[in-house]
């Protein structure tokens, strides 16, 4: 017999706090979350067993956004809480191309975290300073992160997929005091050497005092030290401390795709309330669960992933590419209960041909999770077909803003394809008109009307917190707007519809661009889509569409009259793209979203405000490059013509 989620559980025991009763709907438990801030926060700690070593005087302060302070006077750690539950068997198991690669059970995690933290306690590290990696998805990157955070320092990493100049960008702003570095990454069978970039970011960090290095082929030269010295145990390790609830845990980096990355802070008590919340009641997480969501560290899913061992769970690790069926065969062989890939991915295994329920074992998989893009009704069809009724489909949305969700899989709820099921607790999100009205069945900007714990303390090096408020609050004072276009829907449900910073508006008519790729996107022979609409002079409007095609097959005009007539059947006729464009990759941020607003830059002339090192496939700047400069020269003849 199946255990009862702890959604449920959470349900019957809130009354206590003020809450509804213990057959109240779901609807019912969220109304409550977002009226009594309070109440609800304090329940989900007492629930998940918040380790304080100071209980805090509140649980906010009282003061609106963006001012609010979470738990002021508490002291805790994170990872006080991460090693409270005493578990045992494994906590962090890597896996390589080739298989597992390392495994660290609960006390060796505990050993090799002490140890490290001691040893950049010796480096000088403080709380308060930074300690950089520049890592691949593997053990060390955990290790590393625990070891900085249970001092009091703030952690930043960065992906050995970025090229040093890249990685450089983010973690210089920080001046760190130490980095922590590997020699390189696996891909797709082959080893990618980066140790020519490790020396190019050290000497690209006069602030550093040590580098500790991952791996063999490093240059060892003074100031260096090798990952084993650097975790042996039997030399001492350290304690973690209790910190301030507020003091930062991480610096997490924005896309970068226009200007430099911002640097977003997040606090201890904010990360660990809001992930235990997350993922202990939303994703139904227990101890001894196994938990793999495809990251590296340049996206947040890599910080989401690792506070699973809040929870007790284990957490794996991947060291390689995404291929069709890799992720799979990490399940099978890591017996994973709780998998997150991206929409990306299931289409990958779709027209792999493959059988995920068939040609794997994953008779343990509960939950298959899917972010960083629209999951559309037809991937979420074939992902619960494949994966059977045992599987929840939990599709959802948040952001690195708040290294969390906003929306997303309920385990007491069934979930409809093409939707996100319903909005968490604790987030008062809405679908907002310009005139601040609370929409319903209608497109609006998605708002958070009241603070959530792990909201930014801030923007690194924003003293007067100018930048932070300019990026969410300076349309509606007071208010989060977070940038997207959103339907709540009159069942609870929400869909997305793409960020409202690349709204299409034809005529005067404003959409999204989701709803369109995806009408796209469900034609057997389009890969992926992107449409973007771009001012021209005049006062015209030209919206092309750029699609990538299944291998084999090019463009032609059948084809574009199946992909318009696809767009005006499922969307309408005003949505239908002016041109349909061949294109030989679709471009995204290293995190995999669609750059929406850099094609359309880049479309218009303006290639040089694009950074380049941000995006997945460089290369493909060229082609929207001399696409753009076509169309200018075309309009540039016309209106000759004319004249």
């Amino acid at each position: 017999m199946s255990a009862e989620p702890a959604i449920a559980a959470f349900t019957r025991v809130v009354g206590t706090y003020g809450g509804p009763g213990p057959s109240a709907s779901y609807d019912e438990l969220w109304q409550w979350s977002v009226d009594d801030t309070t109440g609800f926060w304090r329940a989900v700690g007492d629930f998940c067993g918040l380790a304080w070593e100071t209980e805090p005087d509140a649980i906010t302060d009282g003061a609106p956004m963006p001012g609010t302070r979470w738990f002021p006077g508490g002291r805790l750690n994170y990872v006080s809480q991460v090693f409270s539950g005493r578990h045992t068997g494994s906590a962090v198991i890597g896996h390589d191309e080739n298989g597992i690669s390392q495994t660290l059970s609960w006390s060796e995690l505990e050993q090799q975290v002490g140890a490290l933290a001691a040893t950049l306690e010796d480096i000088g590290v403080r709380p308060g300073d930074r300690v950089v990696g520049y890592l691949p998805d593997r053990p060390e990157a955990i290790v590393a992160f625990l070891a900085a955070a249970s001092l009091g320092a703030v952690w930043a990493g960065c992906g050995t997929d970025l090229a040093g100049d890249a990685a450089l960008a983010r973690i210089k702003q920080l001046e760190p005091t130490c980095l922590v570095a590997a020699s390189g990454y696996h891909h797709r069978g082959r080893w990618i050497d980066r140790t020519t970039d490790v020396e190019a970011v050290r000497e690209g960090l006069p602030s550093l005092r040590a580098t500790v290095l991952v791996g063999d082929g490093h240059a060892t030269t003074s100031g260096t030290l090798g990952w084993a010295a650097a975790v042996d145990s039997s030399v001492s390790t350290r304690a973690p401390v209790a910190v301030p609830s507020e003091q930062p845990l991480w610096v997490l980096f924005s896309s970068g795709t226009t200007g430099p990355p911002k640097g977003i802070v997040h606090s201890h008590a904010g990360v660990v309330v809001e992930h235990l919340k997350t993922l202990r009641l939303m994703f139904d997480m227990r101890p001894g669960d196994q938990f793999l969501w495809y990251t590296t560290l340049n996206w947040m899913m890599w910080n989401l992933r690792l506070s699973g061992l809040l929870c007790g769970a284990t957490v794996h690790c991947f060291d390689g590419a995404p291929t069709p069926r890799a992720l799979w065969e990490v399940a099978e062989r890591g017996r994973v209960t709780h998998l997150g890939v991206s929409p990306g991915y299931l289409s990958a295994s779709r027209d792999a041909d493959l059988r995920p329920a068939t040609d794997f074992d994953l008779g343990s998989l509960r939950m298959l999770g899917c972010t960083g893009s629209v999951l559309t009704a037809a991937m979420h069809r074939w992902a619960a077909a494949e994966l059977g009724p045992g599987v929840a489909i939990s599709s959802s949305t948040g952001g690195t803003d708040v290294v969390g969700g906003f929306a997303g899989g309920v385990p007491t709820m069934p979930g409809r394809p093409g939707e996100i099921t319903a909005r968490w607790p604790g987030v008062d999100m809405h679908a907002w008109s310009a005139d601040r009205e609370s929409l319903v069945g209608e497109v609006g900007e998605l708002v958070v009307t009241s603070p959530m714990p792990s909201m930014p303390v801030g923007f690194w090096d924003d003293p007067d917190g100018s930048r932070y408020r300019g990026a969410y609050f300076e349309e509606f004072p007071g208010v989060w707007r977070h940038g997207d276009w959103v339907t709540i829907t009159d069942h609870g449900s929400v869909v997305i519809h793409g960020r409202s910073d690349a709204t299409l508006n034809r005529h005067g008519i404003r959409m999204g661009s989701a709803d369109i790729c995806q009408a796209a996107e469900d034609v057997p022979e389009v890969t992926e889509a992107l449409v973007v609409g771009v001012e021209e002079p005049d006062a015209g409007y030209w919206m092309p569409m750029f699609v990538t095609l299944v291998e084999g097959r090019h463009l032609d005009d059948d084809l574009v009259a199946s992909i318009k007539a696809a767009v005006r059947d499922k969307v309408s006729p005003r949505h239908v793209p002016d041109e349909v464009i061949e294109a030989p990759g679709i471009p995204h941020t290293l995190t995999g979203k669609k750059l929406e607003v850099p094609v359309k830059n880049i479309l218009r002339g303006f290639a040089g405000a694009v950074r380049v090192d941000a995006i997945d496939q460089p290369k493909l700047v060229d082609f929207y490059q001399q696409v753009g400069d076509a169309r200018r020269s075309t309009r540039r003849g016309e209106s000759d013509a004319s004249s």
